[in-house]
């Protein structure tokens, strides 16, 4: 009898120590299970892939160096900044060619754009002004004078206190979101004589610097301090400055909207929000001759009305 219960207290031990073990190991499953989950979660949650940006060439070098950046931080990932306008970069964004367009201006002064079909980002503000070449010997100019200037009324700047050059206007094409933004805030929407018509920026900064007498626009951005191949125009003895661009003061200044068509993918969400980071807006964007749209005092809707924030 005696044998008999030591058999089964025997049985009973040696049944416990297997579920024992057998629980141990189940554990230790499930936590090589849990890991490798998570492994799984955090390379899935890297990003990779490709993202077409395009459009504006105020807003390309921005563009571009945030990209750069971006691209460091994430080396999956390959981002392509290109030019073209603003009318490019909308009417390829509404295509579905570019992930993100970039414009100077609100997709809703485009007729042939659908603005409700893209998603707006607001991500920097840039003020834009005349580029003269220097031995034209003007550097301030009221808004009238711009005007006669831009319209040929004026056509030798010695009738508005230069020297005796004759002016030769350099313009942007119809699609450029930075002759939008000139001809509605410095020419009254003014329709400009016709002239020199380039689409990028850079070139347009070259034939100014080039060429005795020529006068162009630029974006801000594009004028940088010790360069002294072309002179930044006051308009009205204000200085086109960040400070006055923020303020209010200085009248010529835009937007620079990244746009969407409907949602971002995920990836491009991620580029956008880096675009919107604390480290962007205020490292990048003014070292790159933006204004942070934080730092405006003042704002504007599609329509162009300006009002305080």
């Amino acid at each position: 009898m005696k044998k008999k219960n030591l058999l089964a207290i025997g049985l009973v031990f040696v049944l416990s120590l297997t579920l024992i073990l057998s629980g141990c190991g189940n554990g230790s499953g499930s936590s090589d299970s849990s890991s490798s989950s998570k492994d799984s979660s955090s390379s899935s949650e890297a990003l990779s892939g490709k993202i077409t940006i395009g459009g504006s060439t105020a807003l390309q070098p921005l563009a571009a160096q945030v990209a750069k950046e971006f691209m460091e931080k994430n080396p999956d990932v390959q981002i392509e900044v290109q030019g073209g306008g603003s009318g490019t970069g909308l009417s390829e964004a509404q295509a579905g060619n570019f992930d993100i367009g970039m414009s100077d201006v609100f997709a809703e002064s485009k007729s042939n754009i659908d603005a409700k079909a893209l998603k707006d980002y607001q991500v920097a503000v840039v003020g834009m002004t005349a580029a003269v070449n220097p031995k034209a010997g003007v550097k301030n100019l009221t808004k009238k004078q711009l005007q006669d200037v831009f319209t040929g009324k004026v056509k030798n700047w010695k009738d508005v206190g230069g020297k005796d050059l004759k002016i030769t206007l350099v313009n942007r094409p119809d699609g450029s979101g930075t002759r939008a933004t000139f001809d509605q805030f410095a020419l009254d929407n003014k329709t400009p004589a016709e002239g020199i018509t380039q689409d990028s920026t850079n070139t347009v900064k070259k034939i100014i610097s080039e060429t005795p007498g020529a006068v162009g626009y630029m974006a801000l951005s594009y004028f940088t301090a010790n360069d002294t191949s072309v002179t930044k125009l006051s308009i009205d003895g204000v200085e086109a400055s960040d400070e006055n661009v923020g303020s209010g003061k200085f009248p010529v200044w835009a937007y620079e909207h990244m746009y969407t068509k409907g949602e971002p993918s995920k990836l491009v969400k991620a580029f956008l929000d880096f675009m919107m980071s604390d480290d962007v807006q205020t490292k990048d964007v003014p070292a790159q001759g933006y204004l942070s749209v934080k730092d405006m005092k003042v704002q504007r809707d599609a329509d162009g009305k300006q009002t305080d924030k």
